[in-house]
């Protein structure tokens, strides 16, 4: 990208991060409107209390009174967006240990999935792979010893320079944890950077997608949903199928690939705002240059680690970095799921 073009890029998601930041005061604001009004209630039954010890009468409100309650805590079943027919791309590896957990112990709804359906890629080189995870070498033997692809120097943003997978579609295109890995100690350049490998990332992926007719996620709105999905809606730029059913067996495989993308969902993750970006990404910055490819979000659900045996989330500095190279604690795992919404589009 020109110079120029890449300053227009950067002006434009620099508008974005002002939008989104607006937004969220107001966000904060309504919060503690709405606390303060919960401590007024809360005075309120308080002397209520006071009331009911000293014998004088009370002033009950209007309408049911909320049962106090006595559920146990979700059990739902853990959302696993795979099947055993899909084709997998795995972007920005780390130590593999993703790609092994889709292979080796893996959910049973995909216990018969073919190794050979599972491509995994890292952004370092072999040699720097293995100097950065110390468990890496032995994880890619054991993944090529069952017949998984596994492919070193792949940049997620210029996929279509991977020899390996030219020409290749796939079901499913996953992205865990993604990070610039820069180092910009400044929070609104970090966040830039970050938007700008996600942009990369999903109008290079648009071109490694199966076509087919728009996937679809949930049976109808009377389903109970598990605690951790949430439809698509309006806010996060999905679509309103409603009455869509949840795709499984042999037809699913005719519908469009997805990307899928794994963050914390807090601060200052958030502030990248992958949902908008994916719907809405800035216009081309320049006359020749194609515009970026427009995605519609299919789903969101909650990442359990748990769930993939063995999995670890590696800092893209490894384990070089701070002793350990793993992220800190605090706030949940969650993946947004993303399908083309004009597949007759321009590519990057």
């Amino acid at each position: 990208m020109a110079k120029g073009g890449k300053q227009h890029l950067k002006s434009a998601l620099q508008s974005q991060q002002s939008r989104l930041k607006a937004k969220q005061k107001l966000s904060q604001a309504a919060q503690a409107l709405q606390q303060k009004a919960k401590r007024n209630n809360s005075k309120g039954g308080a002397q209520q209390n006071v009331a009911s010890r000293s014998g004088l009468p009370q002033v009950k409100g209007k309408g049911k009174e909320k049962a106090t309650s006595t559920a146990q805590p979700s059990t739902a079943k853990s959302t696993v967006p795979f099947k055993p027919t899909d084709k997998i791309l795995l972007v920005g590896e780390g130590n593999f240990s993703f790609a092994r957990a889709l292979v080796i112990d893996s959910p049973p709804e995909i216990t018969h999935m073919p190794p050979g359906n599972i491509t995994a890629t890292t952004y370092d080189s072999e040699e720097d792979c293995y100097s950065k995870y110390t468990d890496a070498q032995e994880i890619v033997e054991g993944l090529r010893d069952k017949g998984v692809k596994v492919l070193f120097g792949v940049d997620g943003t210029r996929l279509d320079r991977a020899a390996g997978i030219k020409g290749k579609k796939f079901n499913r295109i996953v992205f865990n944890f993604p990070h610039a890995g820069k180092g910009i100690s400044d929070q609104d350049r970090n966040i830039l950077s970050n938007q700008m490998l996600i942009l990369g990332f999903l109008s290079s992926a648009s071109r490694f997608l199966v076509p087919g007719p728009i996937p679809v996620a949930f049976q109808s709105r009377k389903r109970k949903r598990s605690d951790d999905e949430e439809e698509s809606g309006d806010n996060d730029g999905g679509s309103e199928n409603e009455d869509a059913v949840d795709l499984s067996g042999s037809s699913s495989a005719l519908s469009r690939g997805t990307v899928l993308i794994t963050l914390r969902n807090v601060a200052p993750y958030t502030q990248w705002d992958v949902p908008r970006l994916a719907k809405n990404p800035p216009p081309p910055q320049t006359a020749s240059a194609p515009r970026y490819s427009r995605y519609t979000l299919l789903r969101s659900f909650k990442f359990h680690r748990s769930l993939w045996r063995g999995y670890e989330h590696k800092m893209t500095k490894g384990e070089r970095a701070h002793g350990t190279g793993k992220t800190g604690e605090g706030g949940e795992d969650r993946t947004w799921e993303f399908y083309l919404s004009d597949v007759n589009s321009d590519k990057r």
